[in-house]
């Protein structure tokens, strides 16, 4: 039995503590810093995720052996490296790439090139920097619209444009670049091509040798209904996607997920955790859009509930690189996770309301994320506050469980998608 650390505030890292507590090889488990959902499972600790000499402080205390690292920013800062590095934290297993690797979501660009090398469906594209504009220009004027502009570096999920007219994806191109739209993750931008197709998300867990498909999810960004309206972090998910059959997923595995795995070992980036590979479908021909270095949210809370194999058994063998002797057992239902969001979000919106009815969820998950407990209460505390997984023998039923379990939680100003899944 060990002790294991998860890194993060989310949902997605309440979903991997309830996941990661269900098993019988962990021992006490963290989570920093964690909400009012993990505090009830797990041990929070108030530290950040970017606070490397606290977290080695703590994983020395706590005896931690294993840290999971939930989002994007330690690991492209090279907490992996950091452990690595150091006699103190060596022997520490952590989930999640090294730092040289995390650069295919660290940088726009270079995940493009690592597309480009390893001969990966992707989009045409162009990279420029500030005194490159002019070639910018006209880079545009070589495509057809729509326009995609994407902030090289992390933008929060915030980075990616996507423009009708040329002359406003000139002026946009200059806001990026010269007028540091995205502060230092614009001082480049990769202008591509508009691919028109349907999207979905493929996770893969990797020991850097061998490789598991975890199960397929469909996430919707916009905050409105129809895909309408400013971009979120994320509105809901559902898993598996209706229309990734044998034939796409066969196509996916050989001409994508193998590749991405073979190109890491070829270009010596070693890896051992999740890649989350965003794909776009057009006339049944996958293509991949985006790579993270982690799981996605709220992808997770539906894709994590479906694995009934132990997750901490898989993290040993992501350690041990003996990710092949596992077979993975998933849960053929589907899952549909809606997200709970503040009134106002994704822009200003106001923290510190009560929520009420949690405890009369019975039929569904509830995974927290912008939640905290004070005095007693679970408040508030960010704009996607909670998602709610329900399942059911197809999307459409999980989804009306979902929604007639949401009835039950009320907040000042809760807001929801209610049309999750329209466009399936």
């Amino acid at each position: 039995m060990i002790n294991i650390l998860v890194l993060g505030s989310g949902g997605r890292e309440h979903a991997l503590a309830w996941k990661i507590t269900q098993s019988p090889l962990c021992n006490h488990l963290y989570v920093a810093p964690g909400n009012s959902g993990t505090a009830t499972i797990a041990h929070n600790l108030d530290i950040s995720v970017n606070d490397f000499q606290a977290i080695k402080a703590s994983v020395l205390e706590h005896k931690i052996e294993m840290i999971v690292v939930g989002p994007e920013d330690p690991l492209v800062h090279g907490i992996h490296d950091v452990f690595l590095n150091d006699s103190d934290l060596k022997h520490i297993a952590v989930i999640g790439p090294q730092q040289a690797a995390a650069q295919l979501e660290g940088s726009k660009e270079f995940a493009k090139e690592f597309l480009y090398r390893h001969n990966i469906p992707t989009a045409a594209y162009q990279s420029f920097t500030a005194n490159e504009l002019e070639q910018g220009y006209e880079f545009l004027n070589t495509l057809n619209p729509p326009y995609v502009l994407k902030a090289d570096g992390l933008a929060a999920g915030k980075g990616v444009l996507i423009i009708d007219t040329l002359e406003e994806a000139k002026s946009e191109l200059k806001n990026m670049l010269v007028d540091s739209k995205f502060g230092a993750a614009s001082t480049k931008v990769v202008i591509e091509e508009f691919l028109d197709g349907i999207e979905l998300s493929c996770f893969v867990l990797t020991d850097g040798i061998h490789y598991k498909i975890l199960p397929t999810a469909k996430d919707y960004k916009r905050i409105g209904e129809g895909d309408t309206g400013l971009n979120t972090g994320g509105m809901g998910a559902i898993s598996p996607v209706p229309f990734a059959d044998d034939i796409l997923m066969q196509k996916i595995e050989e001409r994508i997920v193998k590749p991405t795995v073979e190109g890491l070992k070829k270009d010596q980036l070693p890896y051992n955790g999740f890649i989350f590979i965003g794909l776009i479908v057009v006339n049944n021909e996958p293509l991949v859009i985006e790579y993270n270095v982690r799981m996605g949210d709220p992808e997770t809370e539906a894709v994590i509930p479906r694995i009934n194999t132990d997750l901490v058994e898989l993290f040993l063998a992501v350690k041990n690189q003996t990710l092949d002797q596992i077979k993975l057992d998933i849960n053929p239902q589907s899952a549909t996770t809606v997200m709970l969001v503040s009134g106002g979000y994704p822009e200003a919106y106001e923290k510190g309301k009560e929520i009420h009815g949690i405890t009369e969820v019975k039929e569904a998950l509830v995974f927290h994320a912008g939640a905290k407990l004070e005095n007693q209460s679970t408040v508030t505390s960010g704009g996607r506050v909670m998602a709610i997984t329900a399942f059911g023998p197809d999307y459409k039923s999980a989804l009306n469980i979902a929604y007639s379990e949401i009835s039950k939680i009320n907040f000042e100003g809760i807001n929801y998608r209610t049309d999750l899944g329209f466009d399936l």
